[in-house]
Parts: structure tokens; C-alpha cells; sequence
């Protein structure tokens, strides 16, 4: 049998698959935690229903962009907004940064669509 998706740490849910997992209401991102040296282990936290908040690394989601990566980093210049600095702050980023497209990642598992029911 193949290892779920992500399991909750505290409840023991298991969500087969990513899909299942961004479906699931009981499920929401909260924060966002770059690693400037390579982008895609950073970790998005997300809370579960029943109070846990577990990290998923941004490579599990890195398939969901569809836009540019752009190749240079603009972290404390004046173009940068600073957003990846605040764990908490999920906002996009209006830079051409090389970490603008894990803030578009994230905009597009906001906007996830909820299955109906319980989570």
C-alpha cells in the first residue's frame, strides 16, 4: 500500500493524495517559511481542524505553477516587499523574483476548491 499523501501527527487522518489533502476543508495554509538556498525545501504550514499545524515542503506543490521563474533573487533590494520574510504573510509578490512563483503556489492552494463535508 502506498504512504499517503500527509498524515496529521496528532489525529492520525491520512490524506491519500495531494488533492485529497488541498480538498479537504479541515485544511488551510497559514505560513510560508523560505530557504533561500534552494526554494523548493521551503515549507508551507498548514492547520488541521483538529488544532495540529503540519509543514509540507514547497516541492510537492512546485508542479502547480504555470508561470515564469524568474532567475534572480531581489531579497533586500527596494523591489523586494519583503513577504517572504513574515512566515504568516501569504500575500503574492508584484517582483520579478526568482521566489515570486512559490507566492503564485500559494495563491493557488488558497484558492483550492473545498470538497463538501467534514474535514
Amino acid at each position: 500500500m502506498p504512504s499517503p499523501f500527509k498524515a496529521c501527527p496528532t489525529c492520525a487522518q491520512a490524506w491519500p493524495t495531494r488533492e485529497d489533502f488541498l480538498g479537504d476543508p479541515g485544511i488551510g495554509i497559514v505560513g510560508y517559511q523560505v530557504h533561500w538556498e534552494e526554494l523548493t525545501l521551503g515549507l508551507m504550514y498548514f492547520n488541521h481542524t483538529c488544532g495540529t499545524t503540519m509543514a509540507v515542503q514547497v516541492s510537492e506543490f512546485t508542479d502547480l505553477h504555470d508561470g515564469p521563474v524568474f532567475a534572480e533573487r531581489l531579497d533586500g533590494t527596494e523591489a523586494c516587499p519583503g513577504h517572504c520574510l513574515h512566515r504568516g504573510n501569504l500575500h503574492p509578490c508584484p517582483a520579478r523574483c526568482e521566489c515570486a512563483y512559490v507566492r503564485a503556489i500559494i495563491q493557488r492552494i488558497k484558492a483550492w476548491p473545498k470538497r463538501p463535508g467534514k474535514g
